[in-house]
């Protein structure tokens, strides 16, 4: 690894022993919900966990091929295929309390990479990882208080504007005062919550045709970011399992690198959320985004989503979500996105799972890019302390800018069996 490769690793150590961070939403955790008895901390318990996945992937970053015609600045021709190891150590801890509960899901993922398809890809193996904390103060009370951190470090990245190849170090502290005066059937939840994002290349090659700063790996860096996040959350419960919802909120993104302009983005959505029938539950949310920043820019912003519970084995879920964020280098993009997943239990043990989506992002001035994506696979447990999962995953992306960090098609096959105590 690099100095600076290896001085990433260790503030991604550092950062997760010391905070405990969050791993998210976006799924950057896999621990099991299930295990052995762990070890007795107070009232909670701690369950430590390992996990060994093996990972086919055709595109884990750029590096220079032997034997492979190199372009003249020696770029890589493509996205490098490799399979990667990896080893990963975590543990959960679970404290339920009336007063302060406490939970922690955190983990180190050292990336191996094999060498097995692309010579010299060893030398961006890495160290990955994420973790979740969160704690309630009085979360039983009327008015609570609840503290969050999320920490991950991967090469997933949350820049919808970045291309392929890039490494990314996330953190978001957050503060949430839920309020339910009465009987509860109103709340009101204030928020505030601040984000950082650090950029790294992965691989010593540059994607083959980039006219354009986000498709150049080597200077992912100058697109590092702070973001601050202001909010308020409402909801009426005006019928048993209905509710209205108001979301409101504030981002205000700077760019640490000149890595483009600022953005003031208020967005404000009001709808219904809830069951229509005993197996039917919907979501419906419309509302207006819009930029007061140097480039401007507002739109429409929506949110339609179905769960249908087709048997307690089999849900269905679908919708479509319009959204307007801040990004990197242009300042705001606009992303229509369809969704749909299907997801089945079979005899308490097998979880199937079939996830798509198409996301159509539009960003300020001419770029548009398309990007479809499919998981699928499924996960059983052979015992309460023993689970396997397997798996395939297809990311492809088009771009209306060249590069060919912005135009690719990424297969990715895995296996995974995890021990929790």
């Amino acid at each position: 690894m690099t100095p600076r490769g290896t001085f990433w690793g260790m503030g991604c150590a550092l950062a997760l022993m010391a905070l405990g961070g969050e791993a998210s939403a976006q799924g950057a955790l896999a621990a099991p919900a299930t295990g052995g008895n762990g070890f007795k901390v107070g009232n909670g318990r701690l369950h430590p966990y390992f996990e060994l996945e093996t990972r086919l992937d055709s595109g884990v970053g750029y590096f220079g091929l032997e034997g492979a015609q190199q372009q003249p600045d020696g770029s890589a021709p493509d996205l490098s295929g490799e399979l990667a190891m990896h080893f990963r150590p975590g543990f959960r801890l679970d404290i339920p309390s009336p007063r302060l509960a406490f939970n922690l899901n955190a983990n180190l993922d050292y990336v191996l990479y094999t060498e097995l398809m692309t010579p010299g890809s060893d030398k961006a193996s890495h160290l990955e990882g994420a973790a979740d904390l969160l704690a309630r103060i009085n979360p039983e009370a009327p008015l609570s208080l609840e503290l969050s951190d999320q920490f991950a470090r991967s090469d997933r990245t949350r820049s919808a504007a970045v291309g392929a190849g890039v490494l990314s170090l996330y953190n978001e502290a957050r503060a949430r005062m839920p309020w339910r005066p009465g009987g509860g059937a109103v709340e009101l939840t204030p928020g505030v919550a601040y984000a950082v994002e650090l950029f790294q290349e992965l691989g010593a090659a540059q994607p083959v045709g980039c006219v354009d700063d986000v498709c150049e790996a080597l200077a992912a860096d100058r697109f590092d970011y702070g973001n601050l996040h202001v909010g308020l959350e409402g909801r009426w419960r005006f019928l048993p399992k209905t509710a209205l919802v108001v979301d409101t909120g504030v981002d205000v993104r700077s760019y640490f690198n000149d890595g483009g302009p600022d953005a003031t983005l208020l967005r404000a959505m009001v709808g219904v959320a809830g069951l229509i029938s005993p197996k039917v539950a919907v979501t419906a949310k419309a509302g207006w985004g819009h930029n007061f920043g140097d480039t401007g820019g507002g739109t429409l912003i929506a949110q339609l989503e179905g769960t249908y519970m087709y048997s307690p084995m089999l849900t269905l879920k679908g919708g479509y979500l319009r959204r307007l964020e801040p990004v990197a280098a242009y300042g705001l993009f606009r992303d229509d996105r369809g969704y749909a997943e299907a997801r089945a239990l079979w005899g308490g043990k097998l979880t199937v799972k079939l996830a798509g989506a198409v996301d159509f992002l539009s960003f300020a001035g001419t770029r548009s890019d398309t990007v479809v994506t499919v998981d699928a696979g499924p996960e059983y447990q052979f015992r309460p302390w023993l689970t396997g999962s397997a798996g395939y995953m297809l990311s492809t992306r088009s771009s209306s800018v060249d590069g060919g960090g912005l135009n690719y098609t990424r297969h990715e096959g895995y296996a995974r069996l995890a021990v929790t105590y």
